[in-house]
């Protein structure tokens, strides 16, 4: 390195400046200026490195650029780090310049400080923000011209009073401006001559309103703007005084609304003495109304000198600034009218009484209203019964004699049995007519010291007055045979039957609440024991719902729990002794209940509804085994139970379809079950939904076949391929000449129309014997094996051929 040339001029400048090696970009000299710049001492900056004065990413990446780009210099705003860790705002600039002899040169590197001049900027950013901040937030729209009428200053207000498009706004074009406003105005021409005669005296302050199309109506003032004493512009400030005007105009409404008012309306003075009373005041009061003039306005209510009267109104004045009441105000005739009043106060800006206004109302409609309404609240407006609240006071006054008398009485639960299908079916108005013909047969039925009451609904509720057991089984049995009796309405013929539970007080409880909740309750297990008929209510069959609760609620955690199951049963070919197919079965494993039997939670499953998510999930878990069977190279039918809620699934067809793509399983691998109730509801849209079903290959098998209708016709419409024996027929082979004769015509039946049929149920060799005998197709039960966890049911598939060639297992070649 050749030797370094003084320069303690720089240490003069007002800059600071460091000069740097161009090789090794380290710093050769700093002035004083740099010095007090950085904080550090020009001894330490010596010898660093120029990234030492790098703080930002951009200046690194700078430093680190080839010599040849660094030389090409830099002048940039940047920031430098000072040795007290505190950012300074500053001036860079990089220069090449020469160094010493031989034409050596170095980088300069000069940096003057802005922080000063940058506080000022934002000082007077922030001045100039606060003060267009402060022009917007007006409440008028301001503009502010020169004497030559060009636009130095606007705010947003006058933007939204005039709709003046922001690109108009951005143009900057004062004459277009000044023609959209006129535009605005109603009289356009009328504003543009204000205007020019105002701009004609600088010195003049003007008041002008004017009204826009938009309905609009603006106050503008106008002020010069001064400078020196001397006017150079204009301020124009829009208010917008629509809402006074609006105001005013209602004042004047107000007043004739008073005088043509069908309300009665009276003014009194601070003193309360009426002043004036409007047309509908005079003609309530009377012919002597102009007598109350100048009078106290309580003397209008017969009570001048009620000192009391007026306290409470006081009294309601100071507190919520009215008193509102119901008074009788007498009439000319002596007579006596009932009269809403409203006694508003007016006070001053000091709260000073100054006049006060009162409204009446005449109540005599309202009252004979009131009278009416009070009526329909004690009863059904659909069939005129007493409701729940008569009901209510009846039985609160039979409780308080009984007390005293030491008698009972009793209550009865009464529920139309699948009423829900006269409304669904005929509709609504056929069945609140219905309803009518039941209240009035079940009415027939009681006593006059007896009260039907109807809850809503095809729910009704019977008091029997001093009812004990024996009273209220003979009235039971009396409403069921009535309602037996056909109904007549419209030409058709028809019939109800009902379901009743009974309560009696007070061992069954002490309050109307607690007796129709026990009544319902008795009601509910004798529609679960098949309806038509009554019970009474024993205290068991509240702990019989709550464990039917708690057992639907663990129904519903298990799926999530891993507490359901899939198993899966052999269905034998009777021919050749072979696994032909395999029905899936769900079960369930409960760490209170226990091994809950399907016969337990499936009936709870289809009455709450869940059976459609159970039997969603059975059915994929079902398919991904069949699909694992099939992989394996052992592809065999998979029967899936379908509940009635479940097929009636809008995306029932679809959600099967999805299944069997995701799994890549055949259709024809998948047997779906369904039960003889499905076919017959809803009929047409079955037969639909069954041929698309069969047309995608999927068979179809009716289950328990023999326990449902009686009807057969939908054998010859429908695609079932399957009938499968309920197991109740198969368990008396083959000693019970009935079982043995209906198992007979069923596969006899099948057989005429080319169905295949299975047995379920068989446990013993004799059994199957005889079906074979039959000729019936397949058979499945505890003979071959039970329902089997899939990785038995596999391994039961999987077994060596050999194996299944040597012989029998338990008669049953597998």
């Amino acid at each position: 390195m050749t030797t370094a040339p003084s320069y303690g001029w720089l240490d003069g400048l007002q800059e600071a400046v460091w000069l740097v090696d161009e090789g090794s970009l380290l710093i050769l000299h700093a002035n004083a200026v740099a010095e007090r710049l950085t904080g550090s001492s020009v001894q330490a900056m010596v010898g660093a490195s120029v990234l030492s004065l790098a703080c930002t990413p951009q200046d690194l990446a700078f430093w680190g650029e080839p010599a040849l780009v660094v030389a090409g210099g830099i002048h940039s705003h940047t920031c430098l780090l000072r040795a007290d860790g505190a950012l300074v705002s500053v001036n860079r600039q990089v220069t090449r310049v020469p160094w010493g002899a031989e034409g050596a040169t170095v980088f300069m590197v000069t940096m003057l400080d802005h922080s000063a001049q940058e506080a000022t900027e934002r000082e007077l950013e922030t001045l100039l923000s606060e003060l267009r901040a402060t022009l917007d937030s007006a409440a008028d729209g301001m503009l502010v011209c020169d004497l030559d009428g060009r636009v130095r200053a606007f705010n947003q207000r006058l933007a939204q009073l005039w709709s003046i498009p922001r690109e108009l706004l951005l143009a900057r074009d004062d004459a277009a401006v000044y023609a959209h406003m006129a535009s605005q105005a109603q009289d356009g021409a009328a504003y543009t001559n204000r205007l020019a005669a105002i701009a004609r005296e600088p010195m003049q302050e003007s008041t002008d309103i004017l009204a826009l199309r938009n309905a609009t109506v603006l106050e503008l003032r106008t002020v010069p703007q001064f400078s020196q004493g001397r006017p150079v512009g204009r301020v124009y400030s829009y208010r917008d005084i629509t809402r006074q005007t609006e105001i005013q105009a209602s004042l004047r409404l107000a007043a004739r609304v008073f005088e043509s008012s069908l309300d009665a309306i009276f003014i009194a003075d601070s003193q309360y003495r009426i002043l004036r009373m409007n047309p509908g005041c005079e003609r309530l009061v009377g012919p002597s109304a102009k007598t109350f003039e100048g009078c106290a306005a309580a003397s209008l209510f017969g009570g001048g000198s009620d000192a009391a009267f007026m306290e409470q109104v006081l009294e309601g004045w100071a507190r919520e600034g009215f008193w509102e009441g119901e008074l009788w105000l007498p009439r000319d005739n002596g007579a006596y009218c009932a009269v809403q009043l409203s006694w508003v106060a007016l006070r001053d800006d000091e709260g000073r009484l100054v006049q006060s206004i009162g409204f009446m109302r005449d109540l005599t409609l309202q009252h004979a209203a009131q009278k009416r309404i009070e009526e329909l609240a004690y009863s059904d407006v659909l069939t005129g019964l007493p409701n729940r609240l008569l009901l209510s006071q009846r039985v609160d006054t039979a409780i308080q004699g009984a007390r005293q008398s030491d008698t009972g009485f009793a209550i009865l639960f009464l529920d139309l049995d699948r009423f829900k299908i006269i409304n669904d079916s005929l509709g609504h108005p056929f069945g609140d007519r219905v309803l009518q013909l039941v209240a009035e047969r079940l009415q027939a039925c009681l006593r006059q010291t007896d009260m039907l009451c109807r809850l809503g609904g095809d729910e009704f509720v019977i008091y029997l007055h001093g009812g004990d057991a024996v009273v209220a089984e003979s009235v039971a049995r009396r409403i069921l045979d009535d309602m037996l009796k056909p109904f007549m309405l419209d030409g058709m013929g028809f019939s109800i039957q009902c379901s009743i539970g009974m309560a009696l007080y007070p061992q069954d409880g002490t309050s109307l609440d607690e007796l129709i909740k026990q009544a319902d309750t008795a009601m509910y297990r004798v529609k679960e024991r098949g309806r038509g008929s009554f019970g009474f209510y024993q205290p068991q069959m509240n702990a019989n719902l709550l464990s039917r609760m708690q057992m639907e609620h663990a129904m519903r955690q298990a799926l999530g729990l891993s507490r359901m199951a899939v198993h899966y049963q052999p269905q034998v070919n009777m021919a050749t002794g072979r696994i032909s197919g395999a029905e899936a079965l769900i079960r369930w494993t409960d760490p209170e209940f226990g091994a809950v039997s399907p016969a337990q939670f499936i009936p709870l499953a289809e009455e709450s509804g869940y059976i459609v998510t159970l039997g969603a999930w059975v059915m994929e878990q079902a398919v991904r085994e069949a699909a694992v069977w099939m992989h394996s190279g052992m592809p065999i039918m998979i029967s899936v139970n379908v509940s009635a809620l479940e097929f009636r699934q809008p995306d029932f067809v679809d959600r099967i379809t999805r299944l069997l793509a995701v799994h890549q399983l055949p259709p024809t691998l998948l047997e779906l079950e369904l039960t003889e109730t499905i076919l017959l509801q809803d009929a047409q849209e079955m037969e639909q939904r069954l041929r698309v079903l069969a047309g995608l290959g999927i068979g179809l098998a009716i289950d328990d076949f023999g326990t449902g209708y009686s009807s057969l016709a939908y054998l010859k419409k429908l695609p079932i391929h399957k009938l499968k024996i309920d197991q109740s027929f198969v368990r008396g082979l083959p000693d019970d000449d009935g079982d043995r004769a209906i198992v007979s015509a069923i596969i006899s039946m099948g057989r005429a129309m080319h169905i295949e049929v299975v047995a379920e149920g068989v446990e013993t060799e004799t059994q199957q014997a005889v079906l074979l005998q039959m000729q019936c197709d397949h058979y499945q039960g505890f003979l071959c094996a039970p329902g089997l966890p899939a990785q038995e049911f596999r391994a039961l598939l999987g077994k060596p051929l050999s194996d299944k060639a040597q012989g029998k297992r338990n008669g049953i070649q597998i």
